[in-house]
Order: C-alpha cells, then structure tokens, then sequence
C-alpha cells in the first residue's frame, strides 16, 4: 500500500506545481525580463508589456488546468489502491505523461494569446 500512496504524492506534484506556479506567475510577475526564470519564450520577451501579459495570461490557464487536473488524478488512482505495483506504476506513469503533455501544450495558447493581442514588434494591436 505504501507504493499506492507514493505514486499519489508523485502524480500530485505537477498539478500541485501549475497551481503555485500559475498563481506566482499570474500574481507576482518578474520585475525585469531575464533568461533564467518566468514564462520565455522570444515573443514575451519583446519588451515589459508582453512579458507581464504573457505570465498573466500563462498563470491563469495554469492555475486552471492545475485545478483541473488535481481532482482527476486522485479519482483515477481510487481503483487501484489494492491493485499490484506494476499496476500502479504503470497507471501512474500514463497519467504522468498525460500531465506533462497538458504542461507543455500551455505554451501554444499562450503564444497564440501573445500574437493576437501584440504585433511583431511587441506593440498591442
């Protein structure tokens, strides 16, 4: 049962992670355009405006998508409390996966966000 709980935790921590980091980015956006933290891509780093809409618009659908999938991830592992841990773990990796494409996926309205509300340049529109 121990394996249970630990792949619970382990499938918890990245709807746990869109959900603090959605609400940091949404709520407490980097004072300066850097390279090492905060949502980076070449069209939210154009200039101050596009970087604080793109870690609005980004902590936003994070915070979402973090709730969204926090309660799912508990309800699948339900049934498989006193299945074996081959069982488990592979249960777990699926949903794993599932979550991290859902993470990356984020970037592509985002950056769909970013092109229709700013021009080339990273004027607004």
């Amino acid at each position: 049962m121990w394996f249970w709980w630990v792949m619970l935790f382990c499938d918890l921590l990245i709807p746990v992670t869109m959900l603090i980091g959605g609400r940091a980015m949404w709520k407490h956006c980097p004072n300066s355009i850097n390279g090492l933290f905060g949502y980076r891509t070449r069209r939210s780093m154009k200039n101050m405006d596009t970087w604080k809409f793109a870690h609005d618009y980004c902590g936003r659908l994070w915070w979402k998508l973090g709730l969204w999938m926090f309660v799912p991830s508990v309800l699948i592992h339900i049934p498989f409390y006193h299945s074996t841990e081959d069982q488990i773990g592979t249960v777990a990796m699926i949903l794993v996966i599932v979550q991290c494409i859902v993470l990356i996926a984020s970037i592509i309205p985002t950056e769909h966000a970013l092109k229709k509300t700013f021009d080339r340049n990273g004027n607004r529109i």
